[in-house]
């Protein structure tokens, strides 16, 4: 199993950036992807983007393609961070976003993640 926990979350004005984090602890070395996915009020969660454990591969949802950038730290072997950059945001954002981990290969299925961090809340105002 692996823990995740989120940070960087807040409130922006709109065409401004935040960087989330998250730290995962656990079984890393047995080959995790990584994703972020984010649920705004009243919709249903969605797919943000995902890494591959080695970091060399990144798959982004179309909204996030330009203005999201998705990178991996796995120098500790202990915890693992990935780090997802959100520039030029929107009201549209706001929403919470999550974490999640999936032994194996990446992808954008939410079914496929096991293990979730508890989501932080990103505002972004008009």
């Amino acid at each position: 199993q692996v823990q995740l926990k989120e940070a960087g979350g807040g409130l922006v004005q709109a065409g401004g950036s935040l960087r989330l984090s998250c730290a995962a602890s656990g079984r890393m070395n047995d080959g995790y992807a990584m994703a972020w996915f984010r649920q705004a009020p009243g919709k249903e969660r969605e797919f943000v983007a995902a890494v591959t454990w080695t970091g060399n591969d990144v798959e982004y949802e179309e909204f996030a393609k330009g203005r999201f950038t998705l990178s991996r730290d796995n120098a500790n072997a202990a915890v693992n961070t990935v780090y997802l950059q959100m520039s030029s945001l929107g009201p549209e954002d706001t929403a919470v976003y999550y974490c999640a981990a999936k032994l194996g290969y990446y992808g954008p299925a939410e079914e496929d993640y096991n293990d979730w961090g508890q989501g932080t809340q990103v505002t972004v105002s008009s």
